[in-house]
């Protein structure tokens, strides 16, 4: 068997050209970025079947946003995927992942693609699918599919590794009241409960690495037992699964493979610091991609803004990948106006985290330029500042171009002091 030189070896001995470019986008010393990929802080999903635009994720970079697109077998319509797609990457995404489950699965995922961005799947979805239903997967399909998405030139694969037996057992010392909210979470239990097996993504977890390092694919930990509610923040499941991930974050390094970690789910604010430091610390600062979190369970139709607001917590204390919430998240597949909206406001979470994780904090420039724009009521520069300048400038104009604007009128406290320091320098 071929074995593909990793990008981990390679970062070993040098630096690639790939890294190179990632580093200079980020701001990061070409080297560093080298090492920090070889010591698993930061990684590229980047299958060299396909080339498209890399985005590095991890420790020193900015943060990123993903954002799941995919049929279902309610909705199917590859068409409207492929522009959610498209519409994602033109509001801010820096990955995308297909999780169609509904149609030609091989045929949408070669739309997804096409697009000049990272791509991730999760692969049991297809799985379940060809077998008819969970508990008739065979280990062979499972690992087939994967290889399959390998071949394809899928750059990340989100991977239920550690929803094991001890995680199942977890999960019925201490019942939660959603039980597993994860679709590959679930599925993985229903496998291991309909066939008294261990979970073979588990049990076979070297032969899995040794596909993902023979495509040089980078995995994508899943959190299978991340809770559905805050009710279930507190339970056993999430943490015992935590400490597993971590074993198997180790194990991957060590065999070459890039890997991140998923988590937490629902957790009220006040968990999310304690949860990404702990879940950090088990797997030696990996990157940390966040499915939420959800900070409260009340706010349908706004948990995009809910996702946000935890989101941005998160980051603070060290999350690295922020997956995109719709407002339609719990409720529906989302729409286009969904996942621009949802894209949107994950990006503000991203730019809200870096301020507070990047070495210049809130003094960037773009920070600074803004300020001074506010000040002299430079309208335009702030436009052209904005992370969304279209949505500032059409909600300033609606009442016509005016100097300041019509909230304060003539009553415009940042005009007042500003003449009234010019009067005085003039006295001089």
């Amino acid at each position: 068997m071929f074995l593909m030189d990793s990008l981990i070896r390679r970062c070993a001995r040098s630096v690639p050209k790939e890294v190179e470019a990632a580093a200079r986008a980020e701001g990061i010393d070409p080297a560093r970025m080298a090492q920090g990929i070889v010591a698993g802080r930061i990684v590229i999903p980047a299958n060299p079947k396909r080339k498209h635009r890399h985005c590095a994720i991890g420790e020193g970079c900015l943060v990123k946003i993903n954002v799941n697109v995919g049929t279902s077998g309610t909705r199917c319509d590859p068409a409207l995927e492929e522009k959610k797609a498209k519409a994602a990457l033109k509001n801010g995404a820096d990955a995308l992942m297909d999780l169609s489950t509904g149609g030609d699965l091989v045929a949408i995922r070669k739309k997804i693609l096409a697009l000049d961005t990272t791509v991730g799947t999760v692969p049991i979805y297809e799985a379940v699918r060809r077998a008819g239903n969970a508990a008739d997967v065979e280990p062979d399909l499972l690992f087939r599919v994967i290889r399959e998405h390998c071949e394809q030139g899928v750059d990340f694969l989100t991977l239920h590794c550690g929803v094991n037996r001890q995680a199942l057992a977890a999960l019925k010392a201490d019942p939660r009241v959603m039980g597993v909210v994860s679709r590959g979470g679930v599925f993985h239990c229903a496998m291991m409960v309909h066939r008294d097996e261990e979970n073979p993504l588990f049990a076979e977890y070297d032969y899995l690495l040794e596909i993902l390092t023979e495509h040089d694919v980078t995995i994508s930990l899943g959190d299978g037992m991340r809770p559905g509610c805050l009710q279930d923040a507190e339970k056993l499941a999430k943490s015992v699964e935590y400490v597993t991930l971590g074993t198997l974050a180790k194990r991957a390094l060590a065999a070459g493979v890039q890997r991140m970690i998923e988590g937490p789910g629902h957790m009220p604010l006040d968990q999310v610091g304690y949860n990404v430091m702990t879940i950090k610390e088990i797997t030696d600062h990996a990157p940390l991609y966040l499915l939420g979190p959800l900070v409260t369970d009340i706010a349908p139709g706004y948990d995009h803004v809910v996702s946000a607001i935890g989101g941005a917590v998160a980051c603070m204390y060290g999350a690295d990948f922020l997956c995109m919430v719709s407002p339609s998240e719990h409720l529906a597949l989302p729409l286009v106006e969904d996942i621009i909206e949802g894209t949107r406001i994950a990006k503000i979470a991203a730019h809200i985290g870096d301020v507070v994780r990047r070495p210049e904090g809130y003094r960037t420039e773009r920070e600074v330029q803004m300020a001074d724009a506010r000040r002299q009521l430079d309208w335009e520069e702030q436009f052209r500042l904005a992370l969304f300048g279209d949505v500032a400038k059409e909600i300033h104009n609606r009442d016509g171009e005016q100097e300041t604007c019509s909230m304060c009128g003539d009553l415009c406290a940042v005009k007042m002091i500003r003449e009234l320091f010019e009067q005085q320098e003039k006295k001089k």
